[in-house]
């Protein structure tokens, strides 16, 4: 059979002999070529795709010191979301906040715009967290540490202000949108078991103010994997990514959340929770609430997985996923089980 013939004269315009994509791969010269030589780093003596999340993941090398590049998907970020936590983590480093933060390029910008083919994506040079994850994951001691530094962002951040605006991690934003993205995937029992249980999560948690200092500009991922320490403990935190406006209290639900997936000791997690009070102690409410905050951030996190899926490995979604993720979500809706 001949192979068929895509060749211009099939097509009214330059643009439309290209077949549609989801995703591209940029390669590292190009990056070397066009973005980082906008930076005032130096000679580029490496850059490597270094790993593919929600944005891929370029570790850079200009003489002896390193950078992260990081470049958005088309599909996740926008513009504007982006530039908010761009500007965000300028902000913390400059109130001695420990974070990897963006520079700037040699005219001053946080973010290049990259036209790949399959729409805009954008470029951010960070600079690299010093350290290591923590090896066999957090111990007690890098644990308060992490705490104590979230409350400490948190109280920085509320002089934050940017005039770009982002989605707030507001009741809507993480629970109504998350089963909007899951519901194609729920069935039955399923459906309805979430619905409910969304319903119920909704009234515990309607009566938290969205005032400072219990409303402020949430980090969005803190756990282990978001954190660098080195031989002598010093942090610096990284992947603001889910960043925005939110419950103090969710970050740390968040994080409770995710440590509780991964089979972390209680003992870790209530060193966190008392880094954190030791510096920024929460009111009762907050504390009331950490259980289906803790619940919201497993369903969030799920809907995340889900439409990153759907873009980079729709065979993850399969049966057995979902069961395991429900079976879990049940499990700390029990009314017998507690974060610590």
């Amino acid at each position: 059979m001949p192979v068929a013939d895509w060749s211009l004269k099939h097509v009214p315009n330059m643009s439309d002999h290209l077949f549609p994509i989801t995703y591209s791969t940029l390669a590292t010269q190009a990056l070397v070529d066009r973005v980082l030589c906008r930076y005032a780093v130096g000679e580029i003596t490496s850059c490597v795709f270094w790993m593919r999340g929600l944005s891929d993941i370029y570790l850079v090398e200009a003489g002896d010191r390193r950078y992260v590049l990081r470049v958005s998907h088309a599909h996740w970020r926008s513009k504007a979301e982006i530039e908010f936590e761009l500007e965000l983590l300028a902000f913390l480093h400059k109130n001695y906040i420990p974070v990897a933060h963006p520079l700037t390029t040699n005219d001053g910008q946080l973010a290049i715009e990259i036209p790949a083919l399959e729409g805009k994506r954008y470029a951010a040079l960070f600079t690299y967290a010093a350290g290591q994850v923590a090896i066999g994951d957090l111990n007690k001691a890098q644990a308060q540490k992490l705490g104590e530094t979230l409350a400490n962002l948190h109280g920085a951040a509320q002089n934050f202000y940017c005039r770009i605006d982002r989605p707030h991690l507001t009741i809507e934003y993480l629970l109504d949108d998350s089963l909007h993205d899951l519901s194609p995937f729920l069935h039955g029992s399923a459906r309805s078991y979430m619905n409910d249980a969304i319903a119920q999560i909704k009234e515990q948690i309607c009566h938290l103010p969205q005032t400072f200092p219990i409303w402020s500009v949430c980090w969005g991922d803190p756990h282990s994997g978001n954190v660098h320490f080195t031989d002598t403990n010093e942090i610096t935190l990284f992947d603001f990514d889910q960043c925005g406006y939110g419950w103090r209290s969710f970050d740390i639900a968040k994080f409770l959340q995710v440590t509780l997936q991964a089979g972390i000791s209680p003992s870790v997690r209530k060193a966190f929770l008392q880094g954190y009070q030791s510096s920024q102690p929460l009111e009762d409410i907050e504390l009331s609430c950490m259980q289906p905050l803790i619940q919201v951030a497993q369903i969030w996190s799920w809907a995340i997985s889900v439409k990153s899926a759907i873009v980079h490995n729709h065979s993850k979604l399969d049966a057995s996923y979902f069961h395991q993720r429900l079976e879990h979500f049940k499990m700390l809706r029990s009314p017998d089980w507690k974060p610590f």
